[in-house]
């Protein structure tokens, strides 16, 4: 979820506000049509990336609403990279800055969860990261003490309380505006496959729910999620944003919180699809993925080619398919109507886009993509301990444990 301050809304007491029917507030007069203003002006293809982490008591294992105070300890403890608060206290989301290669994107993600660990062992919190805490219930949660929070709770009400779930999100830089909403919509096909590789939460509120992703379909109960329309152009995706916004139905743009969309304040296409990962090197891996996929696609553009159009429901099943059984189960090979095994999906892009990730420096990156393949995704791990002796505190145990990679042990 995207945790920025909304733009285009006046400070609390400078003016009347109105509330929008999808969750939020706005001064009345600012959502009057105006195109939406960009930053794709490059540098292209750097990369950022987010990750919610949750925090967890170190004896019980449960979550804690603990991020007012990690924050606190935070101020001065100067890592490269930023920490910042989610939905709820029990979630701590870290983010990198812009990075030239998934190498430099992993060292600050390394060095984010080590920081943040050590302080948050000092308060005997521990972290960890996979899609969905195992056991935790969100009714046990409370709401951060921010007005975005606060909006979206009086505006979705039962939607978002429940959305106790954890996500990476990964930015990539774009040079052109049109370029990007050429890349969003290409993304839209590779969507499945991303979750598939990244699927990481089997569990929900004690019980082991027969999905890899949980995740997915716990937030599906939002508006405007899942794989986004397809645009014509940066000018059609401005137009039907300002339609919405001029109808008081969102704030802005980052009130859509599709699996892949442009983001024009930053001049990134941001890809949302993914669980997040326990282990560091996997989520470098996804990111130096996308990070050839957006390559690829954006040269793709370059050329004047034109992307291949698929049924909305194929790739609304691809995804349902992915999210069931991640890598273990076989999606269609769009467009042809061949079913084919994700795993053998998923190693042939690598091969395809191994040459993008030379050039960008994030080959060795993908490394971590061979990984999941051979020893299985987040939620295939998660089982295998669960079934040792159907204890999802041994299940928590060991995220917490892979979570925080020693520092002799990079690759945890």
């Amino acid at each position: 979820m995207e945790t920025r301050p909304r733009v285009g809304v006046s400070p609390p007491g400078k003016a009347p506000v109105t509330r929008f029917k999808g969750g939020g507030t706005a001064a009345i007069g600012t959502a009057r049509m105006r195109r939406v203003e960009h930053a794709f002006t490059g540098p292209s293809y750097t990369l950022g990336v987010e990750e919610e982490l949750m925090i967890v008591d170190s004896e019980t294992l449960d979550l804690t609403n603990s991020i007012e105070g990690l924050l606190e300890d935070l101020v001065d403890a100067g890592t490269e990279g930023e920490v910042k608060p989610e939905l709820m206290e029990s979630v701590c989301e870290i983010a990198t800055t812009p990075c030239h290669t998934a190498a430099e994107a992993g060292a600050q993600l390394e060095a984010l969860r080590r920081t943040v660990a050590s302080v948050a062992e000092a308060r005997g919190l521990s972290l960890g990261a996979a899609g969905t805490h195992p056991f935790a219930l969100w009714e046990d949660q409370r709401i951060v003490s921010r007005p975005r929070y606060r909006d979206l709770i009086a505006g979705l009400q039962f939607v978002a309380r429940q959305e106790l779930i954890f996500g990476i999100h990964v930015h990539v830089g774009m040079d052109d505006p049109d370029k990007a909403i050429h890349v969003v919509n290409g993304m839209r096909v590779h969507l499945p496959l991303l979750l598939a590789l990244s699927a990481n939460s089997p569990f929900w509120r004690g019980d082991s729910t027969g999905l890899l992703s949980t995740r997915t379909p716990i937030f599906r109960a939002f508006p405007r999620v899942g794989i986004p329309p397809r645009y014509d152009d940066f000018g059609d995706w401005s137009r039907r944003i300002e339609f919405m916004v001029a109808s008081k139905s969102i704030v802005d743009y980052t009130y859509l919180w599709y699996d892949v969309r442009p983001h024009p304040k930053f001049g990134t296409v941001e890809v949302r699809v993914m669980d997040s990962q326990t282990r560091v090197e996997h989520t470098v891996a996804l990111a130096a993925l996308v990070q050839a996929m957006v390559k690829e696609l954006a040269e793709h553009f370059e050329s004047g080619q034109e992307l291949s159009r698929y049924p909305y429901e194929m790739l609304d099943e691809n995804k349902w398919v992915a999210a069931r059984h991640g890598l273990g189960g076989e999606l269609v090979d769009l467009p042809t109507r061949e079913r084919v095994r994700t795993s053998d999906l998923a190693r042939r892009l690598v091969d395809r886009l191994t040459g993008h990730a030379e050039d960008l420096g994030s080959a060795a990156e993908l490394g971590g993509i061979e990984d999941l393949l051979e020893n299985g995704n987040g939620g295939a791990r998660q089982l295998v301990v669960y079934e040792a002796n159907h204890d999802l505190r041994e299940v928590v145990g060991e995220i917490v444990d892979k979570t925080v990679p020693a520092a002799s042990d990079p690759a945890g």
